[in-house]
């Protein structure tokens, strides 16, 4: 069981997030942007209030993923990128995604807040930027 709802189409739907946004960073950062996925839908706050699922959070807009907008997002989602997805839907949390709510690729070092959120640090080129926990206290629940 999760720590938030799914189908098995949702963890399609991540499982292919997660690889056009961060298949050139390995394992470990796609199972980063998966952190940032789920904590999306889990936070009920800010940005998410509205988020209540993994195909909602994936196409929000304003607020939603670059990736969507490529033909890459559109393959078949792979088994072993299916499994990263289950891992990440089932609470495995990687630092510094762990609470991350926004995550980016910048041309240089990492501002140190995004959207007026702490950056929580830096995984090859992406930033992670997490809410403290008075603002969005369920994304620090698990």
């Amino acid at each position: 069981m999760g720590v938030i709802p799914y189908t098995e189409e949702h963890v399609k739907l991540l499982a292919r997030l997660m690889r056009a946004e961060a298949e050139g960073e390995g394992k470990q950062g796609m199972l980063m942007v998966g952190n940032v996925g789920v904590n999306r839908v889990l936070s009920d706050c800010l940005d998410f209030k509205k988020i209540r699922d993994l195909q909602q959070m994936v196409f929000q807009t304003p607020g939603g993923f670059e990736a969507t907008q490529k033909g890459y997002f559109y393959q078949r989602a792979r088994d072993s990128d299916i499994a990263l997805a289950r891992r990440v839907i089932n609470a495995e949390r990687f630092w510094p995604a762990t609470y991350g709510l926004w995550f980016f690729r910048p041309g240089g070092d990492c501002p140190p807040t995004w959207f007026n959120q702490q950056n929580s640090g830096r995984f090859k080129q992406h930033c992670f930027y997490q809410p403290s926990g008075s603002d969005c206290p369920k994304v620090y629940s698990i």
